[in-house]
């Protein structure tokens, strides 16, 4: 599948683990490289990719052959206890110099398939990512206007390597408010960048996801003056909550605020995908 085009803007990387380490309590940071990724495009700040992960005892994803648009289709036509398992993650870091990219996992243990794998993966283990081959591509959804004086980042766990590298793009200067949930004080870690960014960490806990806190904390925030841009992202009803907020609290032009449900309490991301 390694080369494939499916659209002028993305095609098909095969890859493979060079290392993995932990970054936080609930957090693995599992690098690929590989010389497919010498070409991948990445457009930094949010840039998604979708991951495809082998079965436990295959030894590479299973892709189907099909070329073009239709790969979708050819994909979900095959048997799901063989077919690849597919799951959306955002890029932490890039760097093209050494053909490698960094993903950050979530860690809940064995009871999700892209968890169980990343705790387990060791080098040379075999993976397929489907990314950009340019790097102004539709998957980079952070996209603050021209005349943007704050930026406002909401996220939880999930979103934090996006967070990351947004701010490892945004220009010296500029001025940030964040607010970062994770689980455990653990999972706080450095963000690097020139912006001049100010981050709230809220711990959960024994607080379920997509709960009260995060949306309270920026809810009680005071925020300085400046035209504002937003993106949220996370678990969906935080995501709804927050947008509500900023839009109907705030009076901030909901075309200003970029918002994206990464995932949903009680609901695989198969199950998201096929509601849709």
């Amino acid at each position: 599948m390694a080369g494939t085009a499916l659209a002028v803007q993305y095609r098909f990387y095969a890859a493979q683990v060079v290392g993995a380490r932990r970054v936080g309590t609930s957090t693995i940071r599992v690098t690929f490289g590989g010389d497919d990724l010498a070409a991948f495009a990445g457009g930094g700040r949010d840039q998604s990719v979708s991951l495809f992960l082998p079965h436990p005892g295959q030894p590479e994803p299973v892709l189907p052959t099909a070329e073009g648009e239709d790969w979708f289709g050819a994909y979900r036509a095959l048997d799901p206890a063989i077919r690849a398992v597919m799951r959306s993650y955002t890029i932490r870091e890039q760097r093209p110099e050494r053909a490698e990219v960094d993903i950050d996992f979530v860690s809940h243990g064995d009871t999700g398939p892209a968890s169980r794998w990343a705790n387990r993966a060791v080098a040379g283990d075999r993976v397929v990512l489907l990314g950009p081959a340019v790097a102004d591509n539709r998957s980079v959804c952070f996209q603050p206007p021209d005349d943007t004086e704050l930026v406002l980042l909401v996220a939880d766990e999930t979103a934090l390597p996006a967070v990351g590298g947004i701010l490892d793009w945004l220009p010296a200067g500029t001025r940030v408010r964040a607010w970062i949930e994770v689980p455990d004080a653990g999972d706080i870690q450095p963000l690097p960048g020139d912006a001049r960014a100010e981050v709230r960490w809220i711990v959960r806990g024994a607080t379920p996801p997509g709960s009260a806190p995060l949306v309270d904390a920026v809810r009680a925030a005071r925020l300085p003056s400046g035209t504002p841009y937003a993106w949220v992202a996370g678990e969906s009803s935080m995501v709804r909550g927050v947008r509500r907020h900023l839009v109907n609290e705030r009076g901030i032009d909901r075309r200003r605020v970029t918002f994206a449900g990464y995932w949903r309490r009680g609901a695989s991301e198969d199950a998201l995908r096929a509601e849709r």
